[in-house]
């Protein structure tokens, strides 16, 4: 029996390298054959880690089965997961996102959730002792999967321990932070190859406000003009997506790492009464800026009102 460790949908730089470092510490250290996957298609981030590192991509799978023993990371939501999760074996979690509840389990499993900024950050605190044993490019992972979360550390979610993890990491790596944080948000902002559905998919969580079924959109990028020249034909495509996917609104935030701000996209008047009601801020045209706003787990999801 291999597990599978996977994190969720349209996976990003944590759902990447988190199931890459959890199978390898299960399968070299516990003596456990596992098998890191992914749900989708690395983000441009994720698959520059990969690369930098010199790590394989994982496959990518659409389901599981019956028959299959998984442990899931970066994320508990069952939307957020393969369609027959609840009829697979799940073993553990690992998150450090709200609980969402809705899976089911044939036996009780190990969980660990700690509010802390980054999957990674947890792995290396559950691995441990055993951390020294590890490749080069699984320490890599570890660290890239901090410096993507945390925005190198200009995310509201980062705790000081996030930070001293990141630090220590890149001691023994002998990487400059700046730099390899620089890499990979360069990559993270080269979007050109997607198209607008892709990209409101690329980085998004299913939430339901007031009877509302919406999906939160995230692109964190340096270069945010690129996606904002794009807001005429996104804001068309916000309306397909959502008919697509059954949801009833596509909210898209433009996250500036430098400026450290957002801005989101104002394609109706649903969404300017839940900018002006959730963010107290007066919208008068197709976008509104909301400076320090960064984080869509801290800052932008808790806020939601209508």
């Amino acid at each position: 029996m291999t597990i599978l460790v996977f994190g969720h949908k349209s996976p990003d730089t944590d759902s990447t390298g988190s199931p890459l470092i959890w199978a390898w510490y299960l399968s070299e250290v516990m003596g456990t054959p596992a098998k890191a996957v992914l749900l989708g298609e690395p983000n441009t981030e994720a698959a520059f880690m990969l690369k930098h590192w010199d790590l394989a991509k994982p496959e990518i799978i659409a389901d599981v089965t019956a028959a299959d023993t998984c442990w899931i990371v970066d994320t508990n939501n069952p939307a957020e997961l393969p369609p027959s999760i609840n009829d697979a074996n799940v073993v553990g979690i690992i998150d450090h996102h709200l609980l969402v509840g809705g899976l089911k389990t044939r036996a009780p499993i190990d969980i660990t959730l700690r509010p802390l900024a980054c999957t990674a950050t947890i792995l290396h605190d559950l691995i441990g002792d055993a951390l020294p044993r590890a490749p080069r490019g699984i320490k890599g992972a570890m660290l890239s999967c901090i410096l993507s979360d945390t925005l190198q550390f200009r995310s509201p979610t980062t705790t000081p321990h996030d930070r001293a993890v990141a630090e220590k990491l890149a001691e023994g790596l002998g990487a400059s932070i700046p730099h390899l944080a620089a890499a990979l948000f360069a990559a993270k902002s080269d979007v050109s190859r997607f198209s607008d559905a892709e990209l409101l998919r690329m980085d998004s969580k299913e939430y339901t406000l007031a009877g509302k079924d919406l999906r939160i959109s995230v692109l964190e990028t340096t270069a945010p003009s690129v996606v904002l020249d794009r807001k005429a034909s996104l804001m068309v495509s916000m309306a397909d997506v959502a008919r697509q996917d059954g949801a009833d609104q596509v909210l898209l935030f433009v996250v500036d790492i430098l400026r450290e701000e957002a801005t989101l996209l104002i394609p109706n008047a649903l969404v300017k009464q839940m900018a002006e009601a959730s963010f107290g801020v007066t919208v008068t045209g197709d976008t509104v800026v909301l400076p320090g706003v960064m984080s869509r787990k801290k800052q932008i999801i808790p806020a939601l009102k209508l």
